[in-house]
């Protein structure tokens, strides 16, 4: 009795993989129809690149804004100081830039929040206290874009080498 069944159920098995699949009609092409012809779509991100020196120091920057997701790449090149490089992770609120600085220096790494006003091909670098372990803003009311690093949009080529990982 029991090979009858396990015989019923092997051919219902290979009798239902064998079946065709059912074919539906289609309709005929229309002439005022839009081309099925695949367009690439634009990339959501958008790519700039900043540069500004005060004297003999030079802070470099990458952005990229998907949307309002900000990645990039970050260097403060500094004369006889210390100098830094990392990444940047953060959002776009309106025209300014809310971003976590993660940073090489001196062979340590450290993080802190970094924020940029956005306005006319350049950025204006934040200044503000920070809290006690130098992370966070402590008052974000009292940040100010005046007296910081000024950068300008430049090509980003002209900085690639800037922005390669610095050993």
């Amino acid at each position: 009795m029991k090979n009858i069944i396990y015989s019923a159920i092997v051919m219902m098995v290979l009798i239902s993989c064998q079946k065709k699949p059912e074919v539906l009609p289609t309709a005929p092409p229309d002439s005022t129809a839009v081309s099925d012809t695949h367009q690439p779509i634009e990339s959501t991100s958008l790519q700039t690149c900043y540069v500004g020196n005060t004297g003999k120091d030079s802070v470099f920057v990458s952005i990229d804004d998907n949307l309002g997701t900000i990645v990039g790449k970050l260097r403060y090149k500094n004369f006889e100081k210390d100098s830094s490089f990392g990444d940047l992770v953060g959002i776009k609120s309106g025209d300014t830039l809310k971003l976590n600085y993660t940073f090489k220096s001196e062979g340590t790494t450290s993080q802190r929040e970094i924020y940029f006003l956005q306005s006319k091909g350049e950025i204006s670098e934040g200044i503000g206290d920070h809290t006690a372990n130098g992370g966070a803003y402590s008052d974000y009311k009292k940040i100010k874009y005046e007296g910081g690093h000024q950068l300008k949009a430049v090509d980003c080529k002209a900085i690639d080498k800037q922005l390669k990982d610095v050993k």
